[in-house]
């Protein structure tokens, strides 16, 4: 299969509450940037964090291998600095291949669960 996807690509919208409700890890609230790389090479992507307040964080590294993807949890990045919870962000995402980029949230904050998700802003 060829490659699908851009080498770019923005999540406007971040934000990780610091509150789950049910078993955790599956309930715990997270951020999650759904990766899919169908192409031949294994990905290179790195993820910059920015924050309204304060300079960027990042670049946080991750490999997708090829025809494969990545589930990857924003609650998860640790290097070079944890996301902060309860705090308002956004992300870009730069692959030296091209992928596919969506964004999901869980919010379990209360019992009655919410879920989002959405593709990300490519260019």
């Amino acid at each position: 299969m060829d490659s699908i996807g851009r080498r770019r690509w923005a999540i406007a919208e971040g934000y990780i509450p610091s509150q789950s409700t049910g078993p955790a890890p599956t309930m715990t609230s997270h951020e999650t940037a759904c990766l899919l790389n169908t192409g031949d090479r294994d990905a290179q992507v790195e993820l910059t964090v920015f924050f309204k307040d304060r300079e960027p964080a990042g670049p946080y590294r991750v490999t997708v291998p090829a025809r494969r993807t990545l589930h990857l949890r924003f609650n998860d990045l640790k290097d070079p600095e944890p996301i902060p919870r309860d705090t308002d962000y956004a992300s870009v995402l730069m692959s030296d291949v091209p992928i596919v980029v969506q964004h999901t949230r869980l919010d379990s904050r209360q019992a009655e669960n919410a879920l989002m998700t959405t593709i990300a802003f490519s260019e």
